[in-house]
């Protein structure tokens, strides 16, 4: 099993940050587009090259993220309608997230099968999170998804502080 922890700086308007090993390691690099249309995150390897991109649908009713890994399409996260509490789906061709992912502690799923858990670690600076993966081959995979839901939990951040 392999263990990889992402931690976001708190001040950073870029919304750079990287991924790194249990050695403390950078492993991936992860960069936002800030101020640019559609919102993206491209996540790239230590080659700096890019291996998953995460992109906001832009004119959609409701906000919508696309997953892609290797460029191929692998999820989309988006907001189901409802009145009282925000609700999201994650749909993905055979992988499936239990536990509660809105608060980062879930387990990932690939036909039944434990690919990988995400857990929050808390007393930090910043939103830090430690990736276990237990398929090496869903190790993209797992740090787009984390990327990616951390991405709609800001941009849910985002609308609700604009709305007040």
């Amino acid at each position: 099993m392999k263990e990889l922890y992402i931690k976001q700086k708190v001040f950073s308007l870029s919304g750079k940050f990287t991924v790194k090993d249990q050695q403390e390691n950078d492993v991936y690099f992860v960069e936002g587009s800030f101020m640019q249309i559609p919102k993206t995150f491209t996540i790239m390897n230590t080659a700096r090259e890019e291996v998953a991109l995460i992109t906001k649908k832009m004119f959609s009713f409701l906000p919508k993220f696309f997953v892609e890994v290797n460029g191929t399409e692998v999820m989309t996260i988006k907001k189901e309608f409802s009145f009282l509490k925000a609700r999201y789906t994650i749909e993905a061709a055979g992988i499936e997230v239990q536990g509660n992912w809105w608060d980062m502690n879930f387990q990932v799923y690939q036909n039944g099968e434990v690919v990988g858990k995400v857990n929050k670690e808390w007393f930090t600076w910043g939103d830090s999170y430690k990736v276990e993966i237990v398929k090496e081959e869903m190790e993209k995979i797992m740090i787009a998804l984390v990327v990616a839901i951390d991405c709609v939990k800001a941009d849910h951040a985002a609308a609700s502080s604009a709305a007040t």
